[in-house]
């Protein structure tokens, strides 16, 4: 009777093992695609060769930022380098000429530049 429940009881060690694995496995790569928090900010309604829809669309990207990084209080420092960090990443991505310009006069930064690779 005891070697019956000995095989039992590898069997379902058997079966568990790799399930609990696969499922560590996931939960892992899932995180490690995880970027944090963020927001989808919509221009399609700018005109972007304009100044006024590039300092519109800066504020929206400017209080995205700030909405996406807030941090507890104690927190500002890690929340400006976040908030810097957003808007540059963001304005790297628009990729227009006259946000850029607007983003390097007003912060002194450049965006972060995109590059596609094959």
């Amino acid at each position: 009777m005891k070697s019956n429940v000995k095989t039992h009881t590898r069997r379902i060690l058997g079966y568990t093992s790799p399930l609990l694995l696969a499922c560590v496995l996931a939960a892992f790569s899932a995180h490690a695609g995880d970027q944090g928090p963020s927001e989808k900010v919509k221009f399609a309604d700018l005109n972007l060769s304009s100044q006024a829809g590039v300092e519109a669309l800066y504020r929206r990207i400017h209080a995205a930022a700030w909405r996406v990084c807030r941090q507890p209080a104690g927190e500002l420092a890690a929340a400006r380098t976040c908030e810097t960090k957003a808007e540059s990443d963001a304005i790297g991505k628009v990729n227009a000429p006259l946000l850029t310009a607007f983003y390097q006069q007003k912060t002194g930064g450049h965006p972060q530049t995109i590059t596609a690779n094959r």
